[in-house]
């Protein structure tokens, strides 16, 4: 699940910025400049587009926020309260989207483990 959503998401970037579009390419850039560590840390930032992506339900945006995240060091137990903000914030659509959250942060576990 990880490598395929992994692999998936370089191949296509990859495509996207091969081609020679300004707007795109900047866009790429400030998407990726925004994360970066400033006056707050780098992994406050990934947990705060965790929220908003579950907020906004985009299972893509999810899944990276929470591969980032986790790289970082965010543990379990800050995992679940960023869930139960978004699902406060987002109200009882963000409920499956939790479900994939969790399988998806199990993944990333049972493969941290191996």
């Amino acid at each position: 699940m990880i490598q395929e959503f992994n692999d998936y998401r370089k191949k296509m970037n990859d495509r996207i910025l091969s081609q020679d579009n300004k707007v795109l390419k900047r866009f790429f850039s400030l998407d990726n400049q925004t994360y970066v560590e400033g006056a707050l840390d780098a992994k406050t930032k990934e947990l705060l587009g965790l929220v908003a992506s579950m907020v906004l339900r985009c299972d893509d945006c999810i899944k990276y926020h929470i591969g980032t995240a986790h790289e970082l060091g965010t543990t379990e137990e800050e995992m679940f309260e960023v869930f139960s903000i978004a699902n406060l914030v987002g109200g009882s659509i963000c409920i499956p989207h939790t479900r994939r959250a969790v399988e998806y942060w199990d993944a990333l576990e049972e493969e941290k483990g191996k």
